[in-house]
């Protein structure tokens, strides 16, 4: 099976997911001590988690995620780690697949950012059992915790969503 050109840049983009949200993550924990600097915080008095402005409405908190997106389903069993991390490696492994056989641009594109995503995701719960969330823009009336793959599996799936959808297709040639 060859791979076209299309499916490189899908497979680059997760890659390059993979990377920035893994690499984020080591430097807030492991370089920025985000988790010391909160605990440092006086409450806050509307009620918010912990956390520390960046710029405008962006903060960041710290979120150790043992559900699914956001939070749903959260479970504190080990079994759901290792059945999430299943379902996550194989949600991959699928749109690898996929990502090989399509040669439209914007498939590839949502392909590489959710691929990413949720291998991004994967490598947290493998590793600590939970996703570790840090993006809180809860001042913009969006109430939860999310991170670098989170944000990817949520354009990819807009772009994907677009693009089997409503993307103009070119009309298959008359036999």
């Amino acid at each position: 099976m060859s791979i076209n050109r299309v499916a490189v840049w899908a497979y680059l983009i997760a890659i390059a997911v993979i990377v920035s949200d893994q690499a984020l993550k080591y430097w807030l924990l492991d370089v920025f001590h985000l988790q010391a600097r909160l605990d440092a915080l006086p409450p806050d008095p509307g009620g918010h988690p912990p956390s520390i402005a960046v710029l405008g409405p962006l903060h960041l908190a710290l979120v150790n995620n043992r559900g699914v997106s956001f939070g749903f389903l959260t479970l504190d069993a080990e079994w759901s780690r290792w059945a999430l991390s299943l379902f996550s490696g194989f949600v991959a492994i699928v749109l690898a697949v996929w990502a090989a056989r399509t040669d439209q641009p914007a498939l590839a594109v949502a392909l590489g950012l959710i691929m990413g995503g949720a291998v991004g995701n994967m490598i947290d719960r493998v590793r600590i059992g939970a996703v570790t969330d840090f993006i809180d823009v809860s001042r913009l009336w969006f109430p939860w915790v999310f991170n670098v793959a989170d944000a990817a599996i949520n354009i990819g799936s807009v772009i994907l969503i677009w693009d089997l959808f409503l993307s103009p297709r070119k009309a298959a040639a008359p036999a």
